[in-house]
């Protein structure tokens, strides 16, 4: 019995300690919701920050539990479950309601297939998790393509463009998204960055520099950020058929 008291607190605790990333996951979730109640409200500016605010906490989960070492199959199913929300539903619903709406069945048929493509861009990834390049992810990951969406709206916004107005260009970009998560583009997935490596001073110097110029204009910035990501995955696929094509024909022995 005294073994047993003395183990009890030991493994409240460890369990205590899954909780950690799950919260985040959570708060993660709560922000994707949060944006969706505030699109139906109209307030799409806030909405689209709100999924900003959800990315940076979906990428908080996975470090703290690799930190942790508090990784389990729960954690990584309910992620999936809050990125579809937080990165599926609620993009979708702000592109929706803020310009998709006056299109008609055009409108909501770009949602559906920003929608469908992000589900479809999350069962792959858990599907193909141990199969393929680590450095590497394969179409456009649903975050930068809610990153995307959202800071289009919010950029328009800023500039006093109305959803009406933009209404076609919205759905194209929604619907583009939607595509390229599907695709089997290659997009860099920064894994390969050590966090707890020594860089230089310059390094932090930079990474200074780079909020500084971030803060000058958010959702320009950001947008201009996150467009260049997402064509970042179409300059890697013709440059590959350029060099392809540029390879000598290899002569059997």
């Amino acid at each position: 019995m005294p073994e047993l008291n003395k183990r009890k607190p030991m493994d409240l605790r460890r369990r205590g300690i899954y909780l950690l990333p799950n919260l985040f996951t959570t708060a993660a979730l709560f922000a994707g919701f949060y944006a969706i109640v505030q699109s139906m409200n109209g307030r799409f500016e806030v909405a689209s920050v709100a999924i900003f605010i959800a990315m940076i906490l979906d990428g908080l989960d996975g470090r703290v539990a690799r930190l942790t070492h508090t990784q389990s199959e729960f954690g990584a199913e309910y992620d999936s479950l809050s990125d579809m929300v937080s990165f599926g539903v609620a993009p979708a619903l702000i592109a929706y309601e803020w310009a998709l709406k006056g299109l008609g069945k055009w409108g909501w048929f770009a949602a559906f297939i920003y929608c469908a493509g992000t589900a479809l861009r999350l069962a792959r990834f858990n599907t193909n998790i141990e199969v393929v390049d680590k450095n590497y992810f394969q179409g456009l990951p649903s975050p930068a393509a809610a990153a995307l969406v959202s800071s289009f709206v919010w950029v328009m916004l800023d500039n006093h463009f109305t959803g009406q107005e933009m209404r076609w260009y919205t759905c194209a970009l929604t619907a583009f998204a939607g595509i390229t998560m599907v695709s089997n583009l290659k997009y860099y997935s920064f894994k390969s960055i050590n966090m707890r490596k020594s860089v230089p001073f310059i390094v932090i110097f930079l990474f200074a520099l780079f909020f500084i110029f971030i803060s000058v204009d958010p959702p320009s910035i950001l947008f201009l950020l996150f467009l260049a990501y997402c064509l970042s995955g179409y300059v890697m696929f013709l440059w590959a058929l350029r060099k392809k094509g540029e390879a000598p024909p290899s002569i059997a022995p």
